[in-house]
C-alpha cells in the first residue's frame, strides 16, 4: 500500500518519578536499558525500521542526558531533507508555560506541522519497552479511513486496574473508555478473558489533529487520552489496532508475543532487564531485520582475564578480573576486580566493582565505586546506611549516579 507523507512526534518529556533515583538526573526516556541502551531508543529504532524518517522528539524535563544522546547518535542522512531526528525542547510559543499534557506538547509545536505539511501523524510516547511495525498500524488506519487509531493491546481482566480500557465493537470501532478500572472491565468483543488496554500511541489524519487540538485548546483541555481522543467518537472513526495482530520479520518463536512492557517503576525495570536473558530470552534483541539501534562506541573490547560468568550481558570496554557474575547487566566500561560477586544485578557505565565486593538485586548507576569488601544487598538494615543507597519494597537496592567519579571523566552522561 502507498504510503502518505507521515510526520511523526516522540513524547520523550517524562519525569519518570517512580524511576527514583536512576530520574534524579536524567528523565525517564534517558534512562539506561539493557547492555547498549537508553529506554527511548527502542521507540526511534521502531520508528526508522518502519520508515518512518521525519521525527520531532519533544522534551521537557532533565532533558540535556537525553539531547545529547541523540546528537550523539541519532544524526539521519543529512543529504536527504526529510530524514531527520530533531530535538525540540518547549518554545513556548503559546505563553511562559511548559507542556501541560500530551495534546499541548503537539499544540505548542502545531507549527511544525504548517511547516512539514505531514497527511498523516503520528504521535507515539518514548516510555516503553517493545518493538513494532507502525506501518501495519499505518495500513489499518488507512483501510479503515480512521480520524484517529489507537494502538491497543489486550491483556488479562485482572490486569486492567492498571490501564486504561479501550471499549471496542467487533470491527475495532471504539466506542469508549474505562480510566483504569477496578471491575466490571469491559472485555474484547471477541474474548471474554481479556480487554484491550491503550499503549498511548496515536495516529492522526492531520486535519483530523490539527481541529481537535485547537478546540482542545480553547477548553483548556491538554491530553490525548483523557481529552483528545474521547472527543472524537462521537464520529464513529476512532478504531483500536490490535498491538497482539503485529509481525516483527526475523521474531523468534520462543519470544513473547506481543511483548511490551512500561518500565516506569524500579521492579518493572528491573524485571525487563532479565526478560533479556536466557537461551530463549522472552524479547530477543538479537535481531538483524529489525535491530534496537544502540548507541555508537568506539572503545575497546570487553577484556575477561578470568572469572564465572553465567547467564548475563556483557558490554564494550569492560573489564572481568575473576569476578562471580551470574544473571547480570553489565554496561560498557565497567571494571570488575577479583573475587567480586554479582548476581541478579544492573551495572551501569564507567563504575569500578573492587575486590571481593558482593553485589545482589543492586542496579548500580553510572560513575560509581563500590569499595573492596562491601556487601549490598543481603542486609536491609545495613544497606539503608550506604551511601547513596535507595531501597524499593520489591527488595531492589539502587545505587544512585556516582558524582565524583563523574567529574573525573569528562564528556560522558
Amino acid at each position: 500500500m502507498a504510503h502518505p507523507r507521515i510526520l511523526a512526534f516522540v513524547l520523550a518529556g517524562g519525569k519518570g518519578e517512580r524511576l527514583f533515583p536512576l530520574t534524579e538526573f536524567r528523565s525517564k526516556p534517558a534512562v539506561p536499558f539493557g547492555g547498549r541502551y537508553r529506554i527511548t531508543d527502542f521507540v526511534l529504532s521502531n520508528m526508522i525500521n518502519s520508515r518512518i524518517y521525519s521525527l520531532y522528539l519533544l522534551v521537557q524535563y532533565k532533558s540535556q542526558s537525553l539531547i545529547e544522546h541523540v546528537r550523539q547518535n541519532w544524526s539521519l542522512s543529512p543529504l536527504v531533507r526529510d530524514h531527520f531526528v530533531t530535538v525540540v525542547p518547549p518554545q513556548m510559543r503559546m505563553g511562559p508555560d511548559w507542556f501541560q499534557g500530551t495534546a499541548d506538547a503537539v499544540f505548542q509545536n502545531i507549527n511544525l506541522i504548517y511547516d512539514y505539511d505531514p497527511e498523516i501523524i503520528v504521535v507515539f510516547g518514548s516510555d516503553h519497552i517493545y518493538r513494532m511495525d507502525i506501518r501495519q498500524m499505518i495500513d489499518f488506519h488507512l483501510e479503515k479511513d480512521a480520524m484517529v487509531t489507537v494502538a491497543a493491546r489486550p491483556v488479562h481482566k485482572e490486569q486492567a486496574a492498571a490501564f486504561g480500557v479501550i471499549v471496542a465493537d467487533r470491527d475495532r470501532r471504539i466506542t469508549g473508555f474505562q480510566e483504569k478500572p477496578k471491575r466490571d472491565a469491559v472485555p474484547m468483543p471477541d474474548d471474554p478473558d481479556r480487554v484491550y488496554a491503550s499503549m498511548g500511541n496515536y495516529i492522526f489524519s492531520r486535519d483530523v489533529l490539527i481541529d481537535s487540538l485547537l478546540k482542545a485548546q480553547e477548553r483548556k483541555q491538554h491530553d490525548f487520552g483523557a481529552h483528545i481522543i474521547p472527543g472524537l467518537l462521537e464520529n464513529g472513526k476512532v478504531f483500536a489496532y490490535d498491538f497482539a495482530e503485529n509481525l516483527i520479520p526475523g521474531a523468534r518463536a520462543y519470544e513473547e508475543k506481543g511483548y511490551w512492557r512500561d518500565v516506569g517503576t524500579l521492579p518493572a525495570y528491573f524485571e525487563a532487564h532479565m526478560d533479556l536473558l536466557g537461551e530463549e530470552p522472552k524479547v530477543e534483541l538479537r535481531n538483524r531485520r529489525w535491530p534496537i539501534h544502540p548507541p555508537q562506541y568506539d572503545g575497546p573490547a570487553a577484556k575477561i582475564i578470568g572469572g564465572e560468568i553465567r547467564n548475563s550481558e556483557i558490554a564494550e570496554g569492560v573489564v572481568i578480573k575473576g569476578a562471580r557474575i551470574v544473571n547480570s547487566t553489565i554496561r560498557k566500561n565497567v571494571e570488575i576486580e577479583e573475587g567480586a560477586s554479582i548476581e541478579d544485578c544492573i551495572i551501569m557505565d564507567h563504575t569500578v566493582l573492587q575486590k571481593g565486593c558482593r553485589l545482589r538485586r543492586v542496579i548500580v548507576d553510572k560513575f560509581n565505586v563500590i569499595g573492596p569488601g562491601e556487601e549490598i544487598g543481603f542486609d536491609r538494615e545495613k544497606d539503608r546506611n550506604y551511601c547513596g543507597c535507595h531501597l524499593d519494597p520489591s527488595g531492589v537496592a539502587v545505587i544512585s549516579k556516582g558524582e565524583r567519579l563523574m567529574k573525573r571523566i569528562k564528556g560522558f552522561r
